[in-house]
């Protein structure tokens, strides 16, 4: 089975050893390992990926959270689901349409997973988490600033797989990305990444004089909209004289959160993953085509 294991906090020497010893010893086969140290922030974080056989996974976590706890670091080790439904949690910010795409496509049954919880640094979509029965949490202050670290406990709490990012106007923090690596965060970028990063994608495209416009689903790492972790793309075309305002209309209501049920749908059926900050095809997806 496949497992992915994080650990996070602060940075001294020797916190990498005990982990990497123990799912050797393990007879686990490492497919991936990333290490982070940033001076800056003074943070250690590492993600692995590694192979084990079934029935394991439980003495895996315990004696991994033992070593956390011993380091100093926040360990998580997580398998994708595969009988049961994922559990997602929906993050937003101001606009609530992507975030109503995915709820309805799940209720539809386009999206085989569990929603239960939406998370705002804004209030703007309590009305929403209502309207479809998920527990509503406001981790933003009257600016609108969110505590990223309620944000975490929050997703631990609620034992979730996969962080949807549906239009959530910040930025995630280092940490925090690393906390939830190995492509269980998902965003979309209102703009087509790499031409158009940044929070203005459509007036940077209209400025460029583009008739064609789109949306990115995309993994989150801890580099802003790097471009590398594409899942989907939806675009549409208008006419030349088009106004900015339809466009931007246009996009918010229709094709943003059609990019983002696909994107999430891909990534719940597992037909795409990360591996080393690119995205790959699994090989029940190739096999499908």
């Amino acid at each position: 089975m496949e497992i992915i294991i994080t650990a996070v906090g602060p940075d001294h020497v020797g916190l990498a050893d005990p982990i990497i010893h123990y799912v050797t010893g393990e007879g686990a086969n490492i497919a991936e390992i990333q290490m982070y140290d940033h001076d800056v922030e003074a943070l250690f974080a590492m993600l692995l990926r590694i192979d084990l056989p079934q029935g394991r996974f439980d003495a895996l976590r315990q004696a991994l959270t033992t070593i956390g706890q011993v380091k100093n670091l926040g360990v998580r080790v997580w398998t994708p689901p595969i009988t049961a439904r994922p559990r997602l949690a929906i993050c937003t910010t101001y606009r609530p349409e992507p975030g109503r795409a995915v709820l309805e496509a799940i209720r539809q049954g386009r999206i085989q997973a569990d929603v239960p919880l939406m998370v705002g640094n804004r209030p703007r979509c309590r009305d929403l988490a209502t309207e479809y029965g998920c527990e509503w949490h406001d981790v933003g202050d009257d600016q609108g600033r969110p505590n990223d670290d309620r944000m975490i406990e929050l997703f631990d709490e609620y034992d979730v797989d996969y962080i949807v990012l549906a239009r959530y106007m910040r930025v995630l923090p280092p940490s925090s990305c690393w906390k939830y690596a190995g492509g269980r965060i998902v965003n979309l970028h209102h703009g087509l990444l790499p031409s158009f990063p940044g929070i203005r994608p459509y007036h940077d495209a209209f400025g460029s004089r583009m008739l064609t416009y789109g949306a990115t689903c995309h993994f989150i790492v801890p580099e802003l909209d790097a471009g590398n972790q594409i899942v989907c793309q939806t675009t549409f075309q208008v006419p030349p004289g088009t106004s900015l305002e339809t466009i931007v209309q246009r996009g918010q209501a229709e094709n943003e959160p059609s990019c983002l049920v696909e994107g999430v749908r891909r990534v719940v059926n597992r037909e795409v993953r990360l591996h080393f900050h690119k995205v790959v095809a699994t090989e029940s997806a190739s096999e499908g085509k």
